[in-house]
Formats: structure tokens, C-alpha cells, sequence
């Protein structure tokens, strides 16, 4: 009854759009249970892109708008870590303009992003650029870092942009150096351990928490390599059919509805005992 109440509400305020409202709105699903850790493949900026009559460089141009929007929605709403997919490793692969594009995006973004005042240091949230980073222009690795440095202190909150990023990359790179680390210590257990792996991963050494619930917009329904090891039984999978530039609160909500729901749902549910088993 209470979801139904509150999707009534999305329906008129998605109407109304108010910004009093919304910021109700905001209010009342940050005080329920909060995903401490959401992810987003950020996906269809160039079918985006075409359905508009736009250049590909502008739908992405449009998605970086997309992504300060949702990051804020998920600043409001309390949410610890958001983890976005911003380049694979595959995406190498594509035209050398549009790579040439996204390479020019990622410089100047990342900068605008971390400048005082700006929505980072707003809300004190700290980037990370997890990925072969090496793989990257010079001038975009220099801007990298400068990002990373500016934002170093900030620790209310986490972003991890991930560019150029593979899960398979990742999984495989933590294994290596689980491995050294234990030729490396004499005293360690013999065996490679699930937690010695996950230690390991690049959300990890980030600090980030587990991942609660991953979002992939667009309407295609894979993971594409993206955070495979971090998506366990626990994750919640989610897919909109909103094109990334055009996601936003209205798509967003139905998806927290639904991690809340669950959430209490669960813990409904009567914990086993001892003695009852």
C-alpha cells in the first residue's frame, strides 16, 4: 500500500515537476533504506544521439550532462559509492573521432567536475579513475590525476568513473597480485582465498562498499564486462529502457522502490535460530 502511495506521488509530481516537490520527494526516500553502493552502465548515448539528429559527440556531450544529474539525485538520497562505466576497453575499438571525442570529453570534464564550488566539492565526494589508465592520451592521464589530487580530501562520499575499464582486466590483475603477495610473504596461507581476490579488485583498493544495485540503461539487458566479480547474490540488476542522457529522478525512483521494498521485505522475514533448525 505504502509503494502504491508513493508511485501515485511519482506519477503527479513527474506532472507537476516542481522542484519544492521534488525535493519532498527526495526527503521521504532518503529516509527509508539507501543503497550504499550503486553502479550505472551508462548506455544509448548514440542511439540517443541519433534518434535527436545529433552528432554521436553530442549524445555523449548530453550523457556527461546525465551523469551530474543522477549524481546528485544519488547525493541527496544519501548514497555512498557511485560506480559509472565511462569508457571499456573495447571501446578502443570504435572510430578514432569518436574516441578522439570521448578522450577530449573525459579532459575537460574531469576537471570542470573536481572545481571549487562544483558538484564534487559541494558534496565532498571523492573521484576515483579506476582502469588500465596507462592506456590513456598523456594529457588525459595529467588531467587524472590533477582530479584525483583535488578531490583526495573529500570523504563523505565516493566517485569511481571507470575508464578504460574491463572486468575480465580487473578479476585477472587481482588475482596476480594476490598471488605476488603471497610469494611475497612466507608466512601467508598457502591458498588463494575469494577475500584475498576481492581485496584486490580496483573497488576495493578504492574503499568502496559492496555493490547493492547496478543499472544499465538503454533497454539492453547484459552486463558488457562491467563489475562482474562485484555483482553477487545480493546485487539487485536493474534495466531501464530510457537512453542514458534522457535518465533521470522519474526512471530513477522505481528502481529504489524496488531496493527498498526488497530491503523490507527482508528483514521481515524471521532470522533462523539454533534451536529452531
Amino acid at each position: 500500500m505504502v509503494f502504491q502511495l508513493i508511485s501515485r506521488y511519482c506519477s503527479w509530481l513527474a506532472d507537476t515537476a516542481s522542484d519544492k516537490a521534488q525535493d519532498a520527494l527526495l526527503t521521504v526516500l532518503a529516509a527509508g533504506p539507501v543503497p550504499r553502493h550503486v553502479a550505472f552502465v551508462m548506455d544509448g548515448n548514440r542511439r540517443y544521439a541519433r534518434m535527436h539528429n545529433k552528432r554521436v559527440f553530442e549524445g555523449h556531450s548530453d550523457g556527461f550532462l546525465a551523469l551530474r544529474r543522477v549524481l546528485k539525485i544519488c547525493m541527496r538520497l544519501n548514497v555512498r559509492c557511485v560506480s559509472v562505466y565511462a569508457f571499456a576497453l573495447e571501446n578502443f575499438k570504435r572510430t578514432p573521432e569518436e574516441v578522439q571525442a570521448l578522450m577530449n570529453l573525459a579532459e575537460e570534464k574531469l576537471l570542470e567536475m573536481c572545481q571549487h564550488g562544483e558538484l564534487l566539492d559541494e558534496f565532498g565526494v571523492r573521484l576515483n579513475v579506476l582502469g588500465k589508465t596507462e592506456l590513456l592520451p598523456p594529457r588525459v592521464q595529467l588531467a587524472v590525476r590533477k582530479a584525483e589530487e583535488m578531490t583526495r580530501h573529500n570523504d563523505r562520499a565516493i566517485l569511481n568513473i571507470c575508464m578504460p575499464y574491463g572486468a575480465r582486466d580487473d578479476i585477472t590483475a587481482a588475482v596476480s597480485s594476490a598471488v605476488q603477495d603471497a610469494l611475497q610473504d612466507p608466512t601467508a596461507h598457502p591458498e588463494i582465498t575469494e577475500s584475498d581476490i576481492d581485496a584486490h579488485l580496483k573497488t576495493s583498493l578504492a574503499r568502496s562498499p559492496p555493490l547493492d544495485i547496478l543499472v544499465r540503461t538503454s533497454g539492453v539487458k547484459r552486463l558488457s564486462d562491467y563489475l562482474l566479480w562485484q555483482c553477487c547474490e545480493d546485487t539487485q540488476l536493474q534495466f531501464s529502457s530510457t537512453y542514458w542522457p534522457d535518465f533521470g529522478l522519474w526512471d530513477f525512483v522505481p528502481i529504489l522502490l524496488d531496493y527498498q521494498r526488497k530491503v523490507w521485505s527482508q528483514s521481515q522475514q524471521p532470522s533462523l535460530s539454533p534451536s529452531s533448525s
